[in-house]
């Protein structure tokens, strides 16, 4: 089948290792995808979450936080997901403070649809000021004193010790203290007007790139370096490891309840201004 026959899926995700090496074995030709055409978009993850409320891309990186206003056009997929095991994103500051000491500070953020910022106003919530920022310059903007602390995501989390910053809160351990879960960060999301045969060969398509990256490790490493700011093949592997295991080819019981119980103590406490229902592909 030529390929203008075949049918398009508009594939975005951020340029971090974790999601290269997710789409790899797409990106790079390294399975065939039968009747469907895979094109990628990279782009930060507040940027993805923005397009996909105009529902510009078929298959798309999102936020939990940001997909709880898009149910009406996406469904989760099954596969995909990023979850934090008792580590996540961080509020990293020049000095050492308890996390008390955030409230009446001004925390630099990397969109207030990330789940990272979700998670940290169920821990502060409207007790900090907080302003937006692009994540890869957060930890300058500390640095340098322009804000008092920031909240960090991507590879952020293995290299603020290197500016000199210290760790105030890591909120995927704040949330497994608080509630025994895994944090789900991110998930990949598919336009529900493909129809559901479409969206579950998709999402199979998917799932057959994350396996092929774990079966193919170094290869799929080698992929995922482009996009490791400021990391070497050790770091970039331990960062891909954090994100990509086996909560990623399938949330499981878990990971479905962690999404349930995330989503709803937003809703409880205010943050997310409609009951979410959950509905998987896959």
């Amino acid at each position: 089948m030529a390929d203008e026959e075949k049918i398009l899926i508009q594939v975005g995700h951020s340029p971090d290792p974790d999601d290269a090496f997710m789409f790899h074995a797409l990106a790079n030709d390294k399975i065939d995808t039968g009747r469907y055409r895979f094109t990628h978009e990279l782009q930060d993850i507040e940027t993805l979450n923005q397009r996909a409320f105009k529902g510009e891309l078929e298959l798309t990186a999102v936020s939990l936080h940001g997909y709880a206003y898009l149910t009406d056009q996406y469904a989760l997929c099954a596969c995909g997901a990023s979850m934090g095991d008792k580590y996540g994103p961080m509020v990293v500051a020049r000095e050492k403070m308890a996390i008390e000491d955030l409230k009446g500070k001004t925390i630099a953020i990397p969109g207030k649809l990330t789940t990272a910022f979700l998670a940290l106003q169920l821990i502060l919530g409207s007790e900090a000021t907080y302003v937006e920022h692009e994540f890869d310059q957060i930890l300058n903007l500390v640095e340098r004193g322009e804000v008092d602390a920031g909240l960090i995501i991507h590879e952020g989390q293995l290299t603020y010790g290197t500016q000199g910053l210290s760790l105030i809160v890591d909120v995927g351990q704040w949330w497994y203290e608080d509630t025994g879960l895994p944090l789900p960060l991110g998930a990949n999301a598919i336009r529900r007007d493909l129809g559901r045969e479409v969206m579950e060969e998709v999402t199979a398509y998917l799932k057959q790139s994350i396996q092929y990256g774990l079966d193919h490790r170094k290869d799929a490493l080698e992929h995922a370096m482009k996009y490791g700011r400021d990391l070497d093949t050790q770091l970039t592997d331990k960062f891909v490891g954090m994100y990509v295991n086996d909560w990623t080819l399938d949330f499981g019981d878990v990971g479905r309840e962690a999404v349930k119980v995330l989503l709803n103590r937003g809703y409880d406490q205010g943050i997310i201004s409609k009951k979410v229902e959950l509905d998987f592909i896959g």
